[in-house]
């Protein structure tokens, strides 16, 4: 998409541009832009939010004692890894100059029962995994979707929706509370916006044009003369400075160390990484993840550039074709688009017929392990480069949780990354960024990264409290975090970490570290889950059954439970134990165990990073 440069700011609108407004007219949709006018929906959001803009600049909003009436705005956040935040900072930080006064809100500390008295509100929400609620949301959701959920005439609103097209429940979360807000009488004064994972210029847009409609709605100079400005905090302050390293713009980092920490028996590798932060800057804390930009595999690339029977230096876009393979477009996992492409253009194909009897389930699974190469090679259709790059996606970063506690790793982020390797047929197939680092970064090379903060995700403030932490596998990573963080704060609440994998001969990674975790009193409980070390299979959430009247016990003592690693089931089969144990050990009901574990995600004590 071709992105479009705002005009330059003038002190004082300029009369023929409101005159060329009035002779423009107005639509149903958008009070500004004629529904007819020739503008993309990208360009139809941006130019609505310019020309809102330009409104509201031409009113006078000062009073007569000086003061500039307000409007109370409350913003509230559903995030799962902290970009919602982000867009939530970038309005805080305009709103002033709208006349508005925010107040930001994660959505896990709304009480929906107040929403009717907060009179204005944005929602800004991402949309975990296949169309769920990120986890701080989903006490609100349950709450706001009840029969029992209270009326919301009067109120005002607009939500912005972030989300992954790659996805089937592309902005679900957002999309759910909108139409729920609406069904309980609130009034939506600005549609919903609808992000990709490139969601800069649309969410820009849409703060722009929701702080101006808002900022219309602030008290008159009567109203601001005999009332009180409304008593709105400002917005939420992050807790460090921003970073100038994103993912637009990723910070080259020295590879440090590259090192495996499975066993050569082992039916997996993982690795241990550690990046040299030098003078960039970066901060992060325990419980944040790291992005990483990837490069592709160039053989993958080199086979592509065969089948399009074209070269590698073919120019594209003021590129070669390489070039835009390697870096540029995602190749691993085939895109929604090509994939009705494929299927429009060979009709009689396997892949035609699989999607036609639209069953997510079954597309997914014929397509988990195909790369785009092998969706190529299965009809008889052919592309040429320009028209291929055309139904792919942008390459987009990778997110790990980080394994190193900024208090211990002396100027550097360690990350903990199985790599993802599988054959098919006769190829080798490759994760992206897994091999990307493993494979195509070597000690003392760089790689572009930068942090994401995960606020949702944190060690204990209370330095006295319990820790329990349950990560198998590559999920022990953010726990490492904990635990250094915790021992270099001298923090005396005890720690138990629930770990397992398939065999520990091969399995145990940083089985030494623990070891001295546990000799030196950092760790005082460590119960592993070795699941094919004997006939019957055992798994985290064995452990914890077995365990689970102490478990319960460290929870009635103000424990925290925090669960990281595969959202698909580990965290679900974790989850389900936590319920049950509560319920036998505590004497509980089912419907009584349920309202506990909610206690616990209310009052941040129970958190998860799950994937």
């Amino acid at each position: 998409m071709t992105s479009t440069q705002a005009p330059a700011a003038t002190s004082t609108p300029s009369p023929v541009l409101f005159e060329a407004l009035a002779a423009l007219g107005s639509s149903a949709d958008d009070p500004f832009i004629p529904a007819d006018a020739p503008f993309s929906p990208e360009q139809r959001v941006w130019l609505a939010g310019f020309l809102a803009g330009v409104r509201s600049s031409a009113i006078d909003v000062t009073d007569a004692g000086g003061r500039t009436p307000q409007l109370a705005l409350h913003v509230l956040v559903g995030t799962q890894t902290g970009t919602a935040e982000a867009i939530a900072e970038d309005l805080g930080r305009a709103a002033s100059g709208y006349g508005v006064a925010v107040t930001t809100i994660g959505l896990d500390d709304v009480e929906v029962d107040r929403l009717p008295a907060m009179g204005h509100v944005v929602v800004i929400t991402s949309t975990y995994g296949e169309g769920e609620m990120p986890d701080n949301a989903e006490l609100f959701w349950e709450t706001l979707q009840a029969s029992t959920a209270p009326r919301l005439d009067g109120l005002k609103f607009s939500v912005l929706a972030l989300g992954d097209s790659g996805y089937d429940g592309f902005c679900q979360a957002g999309k759910l509370i909108d139409t729920r807000l609406e069904q309980l009488g609130a009034e939506r004064i600005l549609a919903r916006v609808d992000c990709d994972v490139d969601y800069e210029e649309p969410a820009a847009a849409w703060t722009t044009q929701a702080l101006s409609l808002f900022g219309a709605l602030a008290p008159t100079d009567a109203d601001a003369a005999s009332a009180p400005a409304p008593a709105a905090k400002p917005a939420k302050k992050p807790g460090r400075t921003r970073s100038p390293w994103t993912r637009k713009t990723p910070y080259g980092a020295t590879l440090a160390v590259n090192r495996v920490l499975s066993g050569p028996a082992s039916s997996k590798e993982i690795r241990h990484y550690e990046f040299d932060l030098g003078d960039s800057g970066i901060e992060y804390a325990a419980g944040d993840a790291l992005g990483v930009m990837p490069s592709n595999d160039p053989a993958l690339v080199d086979a592509i550039i065969a089948e399009l029977d074209a070269t590698a230096d073919e120019s594209v876009d003021g590129s070669t074709l390489a070039e835009r393979l390697t870096h540029g477009f995602e190749i691993r996992t085939p895109s929604k688009d090509l994939v009705a492409e494929l299927a429009d253009r060979a009709p009689d194909s396997e892949l035609a017929g699989i999607l036609a009897l639209a069953q997510a389930e079954t597309l997914d699974s014929w397509l988990r392990e195909r790369d785009i190469l092998d969706l190529l090679r299965s009809t008889s259709v052919r592309f040429d480069a320009e028209s291929l790059l055309d139904v792919l996606r942008p390459l987009q970063h990778r997110a790990y949780s980080i394994s190193s506690s900024p208090l211990a790793a002396d100027g550097r982020v360690h990350l903990t990354v199985a790599s993802v390797r599988y054959a098919v047929g006769d190829r080798a197939h490759g994760g992206v960024a897994s091999t990307h680092l493993a494979d195509r970064v070597a000690e003392g090379g760089t790689s572009g990264i930068f942090v994401s903060a995960n606020a949702g995700f944190r060690v204990p403030s209370d330095d006295d409290a319990p820790l329990i932490m349950v990560g198998p596998g590559t999920g022990i990573a953010p726990f490492r975090s904990f635990l250094q963080e915790r021992r270099e704060r001298g923090a005396t609440g005890r720690n138990w970490l629930f770990f397992g994998d398939q065999h520990r001969a091969h399995d145990f990674i940083y089985e030494d570290e623990l070891g001295e975790l546990l000799t030196g009193g950092v760790l005082d409980r460590l119960d592993l889950a070795f699941s094919r070390d004997q006939r019957e299979k055992v798994y985290v959430q064995t452990r914890m059954r077995e365990n689970g009247k102490e478990l319960y016990a460290w929870l009635e003592e103000g424990g925290h439970f925090a669960v990281c690693g595969d959202a698909s089931r580990m965290a679900k089969d974790v989850d389900q134990a936590l319920h049950e144990l509560i319920a036998e050990h505590g004497g509980r009901s089912t419907e009584a165990a349920a309202e506990y574990v909610h206690t616990l995600k209310r009052e941040k004590r129970y958190i998860r990073d799950v994937y």
